[in-house]
């Protein structure tokens, strides 16, 4: 990989690792081609939808001219794989957050795991989690929530192209969905649980395909540099 080809313009997948924000990872590739290729601090870099710091996987950045292309990317539909853990609910709708609130799951089987599933294919509505980086006021959410200030949440439409459970284990349950843009996993989980007549948050989130970009294909920061280097 030369200068000219990152300013003429790539497309880079890399497996974001787990606590890393998808600006961290953003500013690794930055300034590992700068190191390795002499590249000028100004040239364009840029991520195609952002992975929450406690998910993993698949982080597409663009270079250059194809910065122009992430708004088409973040278009596309996005595949995920995880685990919700059934029984309890958090403010954040995931790890973010302690348990608030604990539910039975005694009734809970596979049976009615499965009944709830059509209730979550097609178009939805979903309310964003209040821990989120929507902006309001200015403001992203997230702030709001952590300084303790009480915000409503507005529903939106979003679409569930798939949603299939691949591992039942109460009170973990694994899952595949395929969804639109703008869904939250996290308020997946939630609603999943309410379904369920219990509650349920999301332990573990992977971004697993953006469109027919895969993370099969991806690579981590730590080695997209050691690639850089060895050349």
């Amino acid at each position: 990989m030369t200068a000219e080809e990152i300013l003429e313009g790539q497309v880079l997948l890399i497996d974001k690792p787990l606590k890393w924000s998808s600006f961290q990872a953003v500013n690794k590739l930055k300034y590992a081609l700068i190191r390795h290729l002499g590249l000028s601090k100004k040239f364009k870099i840029g991520h195609a939808g952002t992975l929450d710091p406690l998910a993993t996987g698949l982080l597409i950045v663009c270079t250059g001219k194809f910065t122009k292309r992430i708004t088409e990317i973040q278009g596309q539909a996005k595949e995920y794989t995880g685990t919700f853990l059934l029984g309890a609910t958090t403010p954040s709708y995931d790890l973010e957050t302690e348990v608030d609130e604990t539910f039975p799951i005694n009734h809970i089987d596979e049976t009615l795991i499965q009944n709830i599933l059509p209730q979550f294919i097609g178009e939805i509505d979903q309310k964003p989690p209040v821990f989120s980086a929507i902006k309001k006021d200015g403001i992203r959410m997230y702030e709001h929530a952590r300084a303790g200030t009480e915000m409503e949440m507005k529903s939106r439409k979003t679409t569930i192209h798939e949603f299939e459970i691949t591992r039942i284990d109460i009170p973990e349950i694994d899952f595949r969905v395929v969804c639109s843009k703008g869904t939250y996993i996290r308020s997946l989980a939630h609603d999943f649980g309410k379904a369920l007549n219990s509650g349920a948050h999301l332990t573990v989130l992977r971004r697993t395909k953006i469109g027919d970009y895969s993370v099969e294909n991806a690579v981590s920061p730590d080695d997209f540099e050691s690639n850089l280097s060895n050349k």
